[in-house]
């Protein structure tokens, strides 16, 4: 049985200047959808490109004195790269300076004026370069262009017209009946408004410039670079070359675009395609800007955010997660530097890193690095296993309607419900127990199977980390085969896998490197205790309430710990104050598990000037009372991180 097809695309990028990280964004999205529809086990055919035709390009080839083949060639050449180290999974990159496209779109042109749809007259108006966008003057904003308030200019030249308003009555008709055609609703309404304002009918090529298609009947034109444009999508799904391609991929499901050329792909390219009489695409999704700290980027602003240097610093899955679940697709998005950190360490680090590194260690240590089989479940564990095959139904229910971010919500919520279970549980304790082995090993099977499910649910978003996670669990099968059934179908991780050496899958992010320059070199052990043996209370000198004042004693939240290498009284632990993270040092190795403590509310010395412990930065004192080989961390169970202890 062959598999249904599936072919979305991105707008192909415009090479005048390397790409920034709102087309990443979108690119992002497109990849995620991709993937997730492989996964689901369809046919798909990904497409991206680059539209390298146009008087704008012209111009920025003759300002920096070469070809405009041998400018955008090396632009082009960026994009690819960009592509590549963001992991994005295209099958095709079409250019529209190849021989293919240059075939179809001088046949389509040929065959449309053939037909009567297209004619010769003069056109006299305005004109906006840097958009390649025809305007009228009631339709200028101030005397600018209404896409990008730039200047335009009055062009007055031969020129051969699409007679769009032919066909908008049609149009009309076709979006009436077919309400997902153009998403979100509020595109679909602008488009509507702008289509019964009356369509004009389009120029559709240009004789004062040379770089571009030219006109097959009448060589001194060039094809209007968004006619030439909008025709990727046919070309490369093989629409002269290739009959049995096309008619499996045709018509794209989703045209996936930004909200400021939505217009060209829900008005221009579905006349073009009804004038061709071929099918629409099924749908065309407008996404949102992306804003810099609240600020539309711009080079004159100095705010245009290089991703590859975002990936260099962070890696490729940290961005990708970031863009897909900080922004609600179809809705603008903020990029903030100190936002992508946050997500990396509060949700990568601390819960999905945190947990997969608790359960490995834990099994490493209880059950010699072997997941044995488990036994029967108790009502804590249906409750996950329950989640997990809930959350593996919604996933599908939502990616299938695009819900990015609310898909990636909800496997959140799992991992966060995972890290609970294990407080719950206690694995620590049961290991101490010999009777409680079944009960041990059904525990920490449920722990591992939850992160085989996560794995694949994840590997739409963060590519890289999903087969790690895999490897680390020791599963044996290509993480490549994996589909979306695997992840809705409970205990399919096969008793007796060998776990591997956990190892970090996003390092905590410290963004503040003053703070690694703290000189000074504390004890091993950094804890303040109070212990029943020391001198009588009257025997220690007397403070007064203000000197008392100058300790800042908070409640904060362990959200990871660890034991630090080569210490065997050492443990680091991650800490939340309410209103940041801190990582501490801290010498009670020899009386707690890491597990046990992760999850606790503890009282903090958080003004203890930062000290450096075997090369970790720590900043700030965990209370702990002690009384001959015992001590235990003063615990504030009810009390919400923050809390001042006074």
């Amino acid at each position: 049985m062959s598999k249904k097809a599936f072919f979305i695309t991105t707008p192909i990028y415009y090479p005048s200047d390397r790409l920034h990280i709102g087309h990443a964004y979108c690119t992002t999205i497109a990849d995620a959808v991709a993937r997730y529809k492989r996964l689901a086990g369809y046919d798909v055919f990904f497409l991206t490109g680059s539209d390298e035709h146009g008087q704008k390009i012209q111009r920025k080839a003759q300002e920096n004195n070469v070809t405009p083949l041998a400018y955008v060639d090396k632009i082009v050449a960026s994009f690819q790269n960009l592509w590549v180290k963001l992991n994005i999974s295209n099958d095709d990159f079409i250019r529209t300076t190849e021989k293919r496209h240059y075939e179809v779109v001088q046949a389509i042109f040929q065959k449309i004026y053939d037909q009567g749809d297209i004619y010769k007259s003069e056109y006299a108006g305005w004109y906006c370069t840097p958009c390649e966008t025809f305007w009228l003057e009631r339709q200028l904003n101030d005397g600018k262009c209404p896409d990008c308030g730039r200047s335009v200019e009055l062009v007055k030249e031969e020129s051969y017209f699409f007679r769009m308003s032919k066909y908008q009555d049609r149009l009309l008709k076709y979006i009436d009946e077919n309400p997902a055609f153009i998403q979100p609703v509020s595109r679909r309404n602008e488009m509507i408004n702008f289509i019964k304002n009356g369509l004009e009918d389009l120029c559709v090529s240009r004789t004062t410039f040379d770089w571009g298609i030219p006109v097959p009947f009448d060589t001194k034109h060039v094809v209007y670079v968004w006619f030439d444009a909008l025709v990727n999508y046919i070309t490369a799904a093989g629409y002269l070359n290739d009959r049995e391609k096309f008619a499996k991929y045709w018509p794209a499901d989703v045209h996936l675009v930004g909200k400021e050329i939505v217009r060209f792909h829900s008005i221009i390219w579905p006349v073009i395609l009804m004038a061709l009489d071929l099918p629409l695409p099924n749908q065309v999704y407008g996404h949102g800007w992306l804003v810099v700290e609240g600020d539309k980027m711009s080079k004159s602003k100095g705010n245009v955010i290089d991703p590859i240097g975002l990936i260099e610093e962070f890696g490729a899955d940290a961005i990708r997660y970031y863009l897909l679940r900080e922004i609600t697709l179809g809705m603008d998005g903020n990029f903030s530097r100190e936002a992508l950190i946050t997500r990396i360490n509060a949700d990568l680090a601390n819960d999905l890193g945190n947990l997969l590194h608790r359960t490995l260690n834990m099994i490493g240590r209880f059950n010699k690095g072997i997941i044995e089989q488990p036994g029967e479940n108790e009502a804590v564990d249906e409750e996950l296993t329950k989640l997990a095959s809930e959350t593996a139904a919604l996933y599908e229910k939502l990616m299938d309607n695009m819900d990015i971010n609310s898909a990636i919500k909800h496997v959140w919520t799992l991992v966060s419900r995972t890290n609970k279970y294990i407080d719950e549980t206690a694995p620590w304790a049961l290991a101490k127990d010999p009777a409680k082995k079944d009960r041990l090993n059904t525990v920490l099977y449920n722990l591992a199977e939850t992160l085989r499910i996560v794995a694949i649910l994840i590997s739409p978003f963060m590519p890289t980390t999903a087969p790690k996670i895999w490897e680390q669990l020791g599963l044996t099968t290509d993480f490549a085969q994996a589909t979306l059934a695997d992840a809705q179908g409970w205990g399919r991780l096969p008793a007796s896998t060998a776990v591997a050496e956990p190892q970090p899958i996003f390092p905590r992010i410290e963004d503040k490197p003053a703070e690694e320059k703290a000189e000074q070199v504390a004890a091993a052990d950094s804890t303040v205790t109070a212990k029943a043996e020391e001198p009588a209370i009257e025997e220690t000198p007397e403070i007064t309430i203000d000197e008392f004042a100058k300790m800042d004693l908070r409640v904060v939240k362990v959200i990871a710990a660890e034991k630090v290498k080569k210490a065997d009284k050492l443990l680091m632990l991650t800490v939340d104050l309410g209103t940041e993270q801190r990582t501490i040092v801290s010498g009670i190795a020899k009386h707690y598990e890491p597990e046990e403590l992760v999850g606790q509310n503890v009282v903090m010395i958080i003004n203890l000037k930062p000290a450096k412990i075997r090369g970790i930065v720590s900043r700030g004192m965990v209370l702990a009372a002690s009384c001959d080989d015992k001590l235990k961390v003063v615990s504030v169970p009810d009390m919400p991180a923050g809390s001042k202890v006074k």
